[in-house]
């Protein structure tokens, strides 16, 4: 009796049109709210991008100040992902010789997808990855609609394998400058943790957790805690 009664309910049209017209409320209010944000995060830019070119020149560090890169979007379509450059050229190949170097490192790399001290990272880059700042040019991927404020934390392209049933359920939604993980625990949680956490947010998500994701974030940005 129990079973038909649930049954029926999730069968029930006008329930499944409540949800939908949910949802559909949801999208139009979080891109309304993408775009404010995207507009006041893009000119904030500006003068950001003057102090990290300062600093650069003063480090006398090379490459583009900007550093782009191919990432898992909403539907597993990728796009150019933006940051400031935090890690010196030719990071990749940095990267996979001190791995090959370091067998501890590699299983820290492969549990957690970084390293606590990461070689490839600058001078400027130490202090932009404190404060968060690297990942401030991200507001232009939230004005042109490839990312969201709130959403699961944009993932490589090498990482859907590793990624495996949990792929399904991220690439839901767009992925965000901000999420659950980096408000509760931001790297200090595994891949794994990282991925069971991004599904339950795809779940569960709503404005009202959004909005919390964020006060979270900002709080744990100024006190510097677990910063990337």
């Amino acid at each position: 009796m129990i079973t038909q009664e649930v049954e029926e309910e999730s069968l029930n049209p006008n329930k499944i049109y409540g949800k939908e017209k949910k949802h559909i409320l949801y999208r139009f209010i979080k891109r309304f709210i993408d775009i404010l944000g995207g507009i006041v995060g893009t000119i904030l830019l500006i003068p950001i991008m003057i102090i990290v070119w300062i600093m650069r020149k003063k480090n006398k560090e090379d490459g583009p100040i900007f550093y782009e890169q191919l990432r898992i979007g909403k539907n597993g379509k990728t796009f150019r992902f933006y940051k400031f450059r935090s890690m010196v050229i030719g990071a990749d190949d940095t990267l996979k010789k001190y791995l090959a170097e370091n067998p501890k490192e590699a299983k820290e790399y492969k549990k957690y997808k970084k390293l606590k001290n990461d070689p490839r990272i600058t001078k400027t880059g130490e202090f932009l990855r404190k404060t968060s700042l690297d990942e401030w040019p991200q507001f232009i991927n939230v004005l042109n609609g490839t990312m969201s404020l709130v959403g699961p934390r944009p993932y490589l392209p090498r990482e859907k394998e590793d990624m495996e049933e949990y792929y399904e359920y991220i690439i839901k939604v767009k992925p965000g400058i901000t999420g659950p993980w980096q408000a509760g625990g931001r790297s200090n949680v595994t891949f794994e943790d990282r991925m069971i956490i991004d599904k339950e947010y795809v779940r569960n998500r709503s404005l009202g957790k959004d909005l919390k994701i964020i006060i979270k974030t900002i709080a744990k940005v100024f006190i510097k805690e677990g910063a990337q």
